[in-house]
């Protein structure tokens, strides 16, 4: 009976750890930040996080028009968001702050902090007129450039 119970459980998670090598996008430890196309799955780029495990996407907001900075952080396998960089509030912007949200003026600038939901993946379509640009480890990289404008990318963890 305990040896059928452990096989049962360990052909689950052998199935469990199978999907997650399928659709290329699971959470580890290693936290390798991975870029595809929603669609077809194509990897245009990974990237290892280092020092504090944060990325972030920056991109002129298509309805106000304004740009806005996501800053996340790799956390036990999922990505947690930081604090959004905004510059004015308008149509599709953040106006309600959740409970332990807090929002401060920098400069000219709003950020929002205190969020604490946390995602497997996050998708975006890359931008048309204005770029999408990810930074990583000190590097600024052109989503446009990378992806091509228009396309529906899935960001997440490896």
């Amino acid at each position: 009976m305990v040896v059928r119970r452990f096989l049962i459980l360990f052909t689950a998670l052998a199935m469990a750890g199978a999907v997650f090598y399928i659709t290329g996008c699971s959470g580890s430890r290693d936290s390798l930040l991975v870029i595809r196309d929603a669609g077809s799955r194509r990897i245009y780029g990974k990237w290892p996080l280092k020092e504090a495990k944060e990325f972030a996407i920056e991109f002129v907001h298509s309805v106000n028009q304004s740009p806005v900075k996501e800053t996340f952080r790799a956390e036990n396998g999922k990505i947690r968001p930081v604090n959004v960089r905004f510059a004015s509030f308008g149509a599709g912007m953040l106006s309600d702050l959740e409970e332990d949200q807090t929002m401060i003026q920098d400069g000219e600038a709003l950020i929002i902090t205190g969020f604490r939901s946390s995602f497997k993946s996050l998708n975006y379509i890359v931008g048309t007129v204005s770029d999408h640009l990810l930074f990583i480890n000190g590097e600024c990289i052109s989503l446009r450039e990378l992806c091509g404008r228009n396309a529906q990318i899935t960001i997440c963890l490896k």
